[in-house]
């Protein structure tokens, strides 16, 4: 049997697909956008990503995660974490995006641009993304004296990688260390001590999820005087190597282009970033703008799930016809299909909201609705993840293909920045805060309209507002706003659908919408490239 013979009924690499174009969602998204320039840009940056070249530096990230060194051959303290420089091609390529930047005057859809460019990046290469987020999300906290130096560093394009002090390099990145081995999400375990020395502080103890070792700064959380503070540590002093060091980078599940540590404190230099006390409140700040980006990075894990899943059955022949033809088949994809595009309108809405700041009910909102969101979106990019892995049979179960890397990366946006519990409690205090619950039903009661259905479903999940805090509330809250958003942006029959089936009958733990006529109608507007018969 020759070699073309033996290839026969195998599905080729997905190449040189379009990640704006090709992406219904982002088509409607992107005319929120005033500047012209701006879509264009994001249109070069959708096709980029999709290249072959693009999604080999992604697989290449991953094939050789990073190392960590931590003396030189002459018994030097170093600490280097090494990166495969597909790594560095990647960050280079986010960077250059502005994917790290948090606007000082933002101008009208400038957080929006920025998160459409962040979800496609996420489909190609998620591992990135943390850095990216993190600098971004500490942004605001340097952005007053005396970081002035630090925020104008941030605010620059050009990757650099090098180690040294922060004055003397091009651009900076910046991570965060709360968690301790102790405390875990409960903060106030923190045994992290700040002593002061002049007008800085020294810090000693340790972290036990350290995100972003290798970055020029982070922003650590410890104890200054019986309270909780927040410190900017650098990297490097005008002394060389700040003295924090790495026990070891963490062996993960998935995201494993990207290194997390842990660390030892021995009298790091560090200095107070706000009021004595105000550390827990500014983190959780930070971890509440990073919150945003988990929903969009999810959503991103499932489009690009989605997508490889609709490819391969395109190319695939199962019992004597193409698999995207096969009735089954298209009702586990039309499921998908529903359930992405609903996750991607959700981020962006959340963007949306975000970039109101004027508005108070917007930002009440988007108090609750965040958290909700990241409990909900990401703990379905999950299931849908392996889902995906499914319609690829033996062959997605193969480390060659990119199934098992989008499978790998899932959970860990639904446990980073808080797990599940963690997001519906966050759910119940933001409830108990002046105003928000009054800004919720406001806000659902406009965008229900006159939608009967939607209306009733909205003053059920109003009038149960005892059980929020609830897991099962806060999947309601989420998916309620999913459905107004399919209602307000996607065509008819494709709202009708979700209404349907996620609103009146509930989500499925089972992907799979049978009985549903022109099935492949909705299959084609959710990926323009598909061919069906």
């Amino acid at each position: 049997m020759d070699l073309k013979q033996q290839l026969q009924n195998q599905v080729p690499d997905l190449i040189d697909d379009d990640l704006f174009v090709e992406d219904p969602v982002l088509q409607i998204w992107y005319r929120k956008l005033a500047s012209t320039k701006a879509q264009a840009g994001l249109a070069d940056y959708g096709r980029k990503l999709g290249s072959a070249y693009w999604r080999e530096q992604g697989a290449l990230a991953n094939r050789q995660p990073p190392q960590w060194r931590g003396w030189s051959a002459q018994g030097q303290h170093i600490d280097q974490v090494d990166f495969h420089p597909s790594w560095h091609h990647l960050m280079s390529l986010g960077m250059e995006q502005g994917l790290h930047i948090w606007p000082h005057q933002a101008q009208p859809g400038q957080h929006l641009e920025r998160a459409i460019g962040f979800y496609m990046h996420g489909q190609i290469e998620a591992g990135t993304l943390c850095p990216l987020t993190m600098t971004r999300a500490a942004a605001p906290l340097l952005q007053a004296d005396p970081f002035q130096e630090w925020a104008a560093q941030l605010d620059q394009t050009q990757y650099d990688a090098s180690s040294q002090v922060m004055s003397q390099k091009q651009s900076v990145l910046l991570g965060m260390g709360m968690t301790e081995m102790q405390g875990g999400s409960d903060l106030r375990g923190c045994t992290t001590e700040a002593h002061p020395d002049g007008a800085a502080f020294r810090l000693y103890g340790h972290k036990w999820f350290f995100s972003v070792p290798q970055a020029d700064g982070h922003l650590v959380l410890a104890r200054e005087h019986e309270q909780f503070s927040c410190f900017l540590m650098p990297r490097y002093t005008e002394y060389g190597l700040n003295r924090r060091y790495i026990r070891r980078l963490k062996d993960k599940l998935g995201n494993r282009s990207n290194a997390s540590a842990e660390i030892d404190f021995d009298g790091a230099l560090a200095w107070r970033v706000g009021q004595p006390g105000r550390g827990i409140a500014l983190l959780a700040g930070m971890a509440a703008r990073t919150r945003i980006d988990c929903v969009l990075g999810s959503a991103a894990l499932m489009r690009q799930a989605l997508v490889q899943s609709l490819h391969y059955c395109q190319h695939r022949v199962c019992f004597g016809k193409a698999l995207i033809d096969q009735p089954l088949m298209q009702a586990v994809l039309l499921d998908m299909s529903l359930e992405s595009e609903a996750a991607t309108h959700l981020a962006l809405f959340l963007v949306d909201l975000q970039e109101r700041v004027d508005d108070p009910v917007a930002q009440a909102v988007l108090r609750i609705l965040s958290p909700a969101a990241k409990f909900w979106v990401c703990r379905r990019a999950i299931a849908l993840c392996a889902e995906a892995m499914e319609t690829w049979g033996g062959n997605g179960y193969i480390e060659e293909g990119p199934m098992p890397r989008l499978l790998r990366e899932a959970p860990v946006n639904s446990i980073w920045e808080g797990s599940g519990n963690i997001m519906c409690l966050d759910v119940q205090r933001a409830l108990g805060q002046e105003g928000v619950f009054e800004a919720l039903q406001t806000d659902l009661r406009a965008r229900c309209g006159d939608d009967a259905e939607l209306g009733r479903a909205a003053q059920t999940l109003l009038d149960t507002v005892s059980q929020a805090g609830g897991r099962v509330w806060t999947q309601k809250l989420a998916v309620l706003y999913q459905a107004c958003l399919m209602r307000q942006l996607a065509p008819d029959a494709v709202a009708d659908l979700f209404m349907a089936q996620r609103v009146q009958q509930g989500p499925s733990a089972v992907f799979g919408l049978e009985g549903v006529e022109q099935s492949d109608w909705y299959l084609h507007r959710a990926w323009p490239r598909l061919q069906t018969t």
